[in-house]
């Protein structure tokens, strides 16, 4: 299912699409490689093997510690 977007202005006038509904946290599907990104660190081998052993273990929590 396709999902909805609000048209939205940008300063310079043009529009932007934008989501309807915002998703948070382990609410949709991700990587290991999501997770070292969303923790702000550069995406090496053993950080991407590091967060697969860390979302086996925690699942979705693992990516909620640092999103919202």
């Amino acid at each position: 299912m396709k999902e909805k977007s609000a048209k939205e202005k940008t300063e310079d006038g043009s529009t932007a699409s934008r989501p309807r509904r915002l998703y948070t946290g382990g609410e949709r599907p991700f990587d290991p490689e999501d997770l070292v990104m969303a923790s702000g660190r550069d995406v090496t081998p053993e950080r991407v093997e590091r967060a697969k052993r860390l979302i086996e273990e925690k699942g979705g929590a693992a990516v909620e510690r640092y999103l919202p």
